[in-house]
């Protein structure tokens, strides 16, 4: 149980590439070169799609794929050929491929169930190279988009959002990033507030129609607030608003999402 007066403090952000142990860049090699030969549609995300943004080197233990749902049997079959040992841990979103003491996972959307890997996710893409491997990251609305319910207590990504606006210097699709919010514009808003605290010389990396179109749907919503929504914590963090739903009544609406959500399809045979 970690200890709350000495808190364990987060990696500082830095743009020095982090010592990578071999058999850990062997894995995710080993990965990537197996999936391209397959031709299994995938992009590469965490913290290789943010350095590729921003920058921002991270030290990390695995290596985050996304795929579709209709695509992740074929891709968790692929890496059993490979000799990788794969389980479903979630099958709203997460699967992994695991090799001694290092894993990848296959995500297919959040672990909310409100957002889902598409195939434009995959088509949009960006060229790179991970590891010496030619392969593409997801593009920053998707990266943007894919971290956006990131908030919970003990993680919060509003900072990689903030660095990922300032790192694309304006370059930046919001009427994707809006297509891909969808109802949950909300959130998006709030992220912009902070990256507009934390980056004020450059507010103008979000164009002013951005800007005026959030607010005034925002105005809307406070004049006319939606009287059959009355709770949504669950969807940032069930368990620091779990009293909201266990003792306090309110509608447990992520797993309402959660039951919507399309699943990761596993191999019956092989992959529990």
């Amino acid at each position: 149980m970690p200890d709350p007066l000495h808190p364990e403090e987060a990696p500082k952000t830095s743009s020095l590439p982090a010592e990578v142990p071999e058999e850990q860049v062997k894995l995710f090699r080993d990965v990537l070169e197996a999936l391209e030969r397959s031709g299994v549609p995938y992009t590469v995300s965490g913290a290789f799609a943010l350095r590729q943004h921003t920058g921002i080197c991270r030290q990390t233990k695995d290596l985050d794929l996304f795929v579709t749902a209709e695509n992740s049997a074929a891709a968790l079959e692929c890496l059993r050929q490979e000799g990788m040992e794969c389980d479903v841990v979630d099958p709203v979103w997460l699967a992994k491929a695991r090799r001694g003491d290092y894993f990848v996972d296959l995500i297919t959307g959040m672990s909310n169930g409100l957002i889902t890997v598409q195939d434009s996710w995959i088509e949009r893409s960006h060229p790179a190279v991970v590891y010496g491997v030619t392969t593409r990251v997801l593009a920053p609305e998707e990266l943007v988009a894919s971290k956006i319910f990131v908030t919970r207590r003990e993680r919060f990504d509003g900072a990689d959002i903030a660095h990922v606006i300032y790192g694309t210097y304006g370059k930046f699709d919001w009427r994707r990033e809006l297509e891909l919010v969808g109802e949950h514009w909300e959130m998006l808003l709030w992220y912009l507030l902070l990256y507009h605290y934390v980056y004020p010389a450059n507010a103008d990396y979000v164009p002013p129609e951005i800007w005026d179109e959030l607010l005034h749907r925002f105005k809307v919503e406070l004049k006319h607030p939606n009287r059959d929504m009355q709770f949504r914590g669950s969807l940032i963090d069930e368990r620091m608003f779990a009293i909201d739903v266990e003792e306090w009544g309110k509608r447990n609406i992520i797993d309402e999402y959660r039951a919507r959500a399309d699943l990761i399809q596993p191999n019956p045979s092989r992959v529990a």
